[in-house]
This record gives structure tokens, C-alpha cells and sequence, in this order.
């Protein structure tokens, strides 16, 4: 709690956080879920007792984690966001300390894709280290950069605008815009998230074809779940602005969000000139369709 005010004033501007359950939760439910997709994927790892058991539950191994995933994220929400409305807890030193926290979380983000990304240009580079000896690999058949990835970089660029509207509408005290602005936002994402899943409904390989594939699922992959996670904190912030939780002047719960918003953009650019443009091989969906 924050320190009581004194004839002398506060005597710190920081406060002591009360006993939380929810890191333990989230790191319980973070296990629960990549347990659950180690069962789905591979069942056959915890052995032949169980693999029949592991089979028969189907994606019901994966549904438990992601739901004690969400129940943590609305937890430990609303207790930052109660937090965030008591008096004397936010001070101008704490809301700086939160802004430090918030732009490493996006660096240790950031470097998490590096690591797809120099595994795609390691093979795209030296494609004598596959087996074919060339990129992408002979027979894989590449999605059209101008078609559906087209569609969908133009959708979160256009989130990305409307994003920045909200947060000007929000410091110009104009709660209308901001809420529109905010609910484009969210209708966005949740368009774009729909589009990846039926881009990856007409993929032309699976993940198991070999490294083409491996590295296109996990790097679009991850970013598409980025980008479901920014939606649903969108959709949190929208709630808040309706009930009128920001001001002009203290609103870092928005910041955060804009600032997830903006590095989702950013990477699925990167996205989308390396792996969809940059590339595209010789065959591609629509050369074989036609």
C-alpha cells in the first residue's frame, strides 16, 4: 500500500504490492498448456501406457491450458486494474517504473521472433544446408504475397491507424472517438485472426513437410496468437474507456496497449516482406490453381 500521507508528506512515492496468487497461477497454467500441446502433438512422448488415453482426449489437453490461461489473465487484470484506481498507488514514479517494465517485455518480444526470423534466413541465405539446395525448397508450393497476406498486412496497418486515432481522440478528452477508434481496433484484429485462420485452412503443406513449412507455422504462428493476445487487451481497454477509466493525463493502461498494438504491426511486416514476398517461390497457390 502506499505510504500515509504526514505533515512531511508521503514518505516515498513507491507502495508494496499485497501477497498476489496469480504468478504462481500463470506459471502453473503456462505448464498446463505447453503440457497440453506436447500431449496433442506428440502423445507418443509419455509413453505407450498413455498415448491411448492422450489420443482420445483430442484437443480437450490444449482447452484446459488456454482456460487457465485466460482465468489468469482476468485475474490478475482486475486486481492491476483496482490497483490502478486507488489513490496514491499509481504515482508519476510508479506509472515511469511500468513504462520501463512494458518496453523490455516488448524487447524480450522482439527477440523471441529474431529467433524465427534467423532461423528462416539461416536456410533462405545457405539453402545448401537443405536438401534440395535450394529456397525454398524444390516442390513447396508458396502462398500468393499479393493475395490473402496482402489483404491482411493492409488490415493490421489499418488497425494501426485506428489505434493511434483512439489515443489522440483520448488526449484531446474526446471519449466518443476514443471508444471508436478502440472497437475498429478490436474488429480489426479479430478479422485478421479469422483471414490467418482460413489462410492456414488452404495451406498447401503442414508443419511436418519439412523446414519451409516448420519455420512458416511457427513464426506466423506465434504472431497470430500475439495478435489474439493484443486483441482480448484491446478488448479489456475498451471496457475501461466505456466505464471511463482513462484521463488525458493518466491513461498508461491504453499506452501499454497501443505500444502491444504497434510491435504486433511492426513484426507482421517483417512477416510479410521475408516470408510472404521476399520468399515466394516459383510455384505458388495461385500459379496452380491456374
Amino acid at each position: 500500500m502506499a505510504q500515509p500521507s504526514t505533515g512531511h508528506g508521503i514518505k516515498n512515492p513507491y507502495h508494496l504490492v499485497d501477497p498476489s496468487p496469480w504468478p504462481l497461477m500463470g506459471a502453473i497454467s503456462a505448464f498446463v498448456l505447453a503440457t497440453g500441446f506436447l500431449a496433442y502433438m506428440h502423445p507418443d512422448m509419455f509413453g505407450p501406457s498413455l498415448e491411448p488415453a492422450l489420443r482420445d482426449l483430442g484437443i480437450w489437453k490444449v482447452i484446459i491450458g488456454v482456460a487457465l490461461v485466460l482465468f489468469t489473465m482476468a485475474g490478475w487484470w482486475r486486481d492491476v486494474i483496482k490497483e490502478a484506481r486507488t489513490p496514491g498507488m499509481h504515482t508519476p514514479v510508479v506509472r515511469l517504473g511500468l513504462r520501463y517494465g512494458m518496453f523490455l517485455f516488448i524487447s524480450t518480444e522482439v527477440m523471441f521472433f529474431v529467433a524465427f526470423f534467423w532461423a528462416y534466413f539461416h536456410f533462405a541465405l545457405f539453402p545448401e544446408h537443405t536438401a534440395s539446395g535450394v529456397w525454398p525448397p524444390k516442390g513447396v508450393i508458396t502462398f500468393d504475397a499479393f493475395d490473402l497476406p496482402f489483404l491482411n498486412t493492409l488490415i493490421l496497418l489499418t488497425s494501426g491507424v485506428t489505434v493511434t486515432w483512439a489515443h489522440h481522440a483520448l488526449r484531446e478528452g474526446n471519449r466518443q472517438h476514443l471508444i471508436y477508434g478502440l472497437a475498429l481496433t478490436v474488429a480489426l484484429g479479430i478479422t485478421f485472426t479469422f483471414l490467418q485462420a482460413y489462410e492456414y485452412g488452404h495451406a498447401p503443406f503442414s508443419i511436418r513437410d519439412g523446414i519451409y513449412p516448420s519455420v512458416f507455422f511457427l513464426a506466423t504462428g506465434f504472431h497470430g496468437f500475439h495478435v489474439i493476445v493484443g486483441t482480448i487487451f484491446l478488448i479489456v481497454v475498451l471496457g475501461r474507456a466505456m466505464r471511463g477509466h482513462f484521463t488525458a493525463e493518466r491513461h498508461f493502461g491504453f499506452e501499454a496497449a497501443a505500444w502491444y498494438w504497434h510491435f504486433v504491426d511492426v513484426v507482421w511486416l517483417f512477416l510479410f516482406f521475408a516470408i510472404y514476398w521476399w520468399g515466394e517461390g516459383p510455384l505458388t497457390l495461385g500459379n496452380v490453381a491456374h
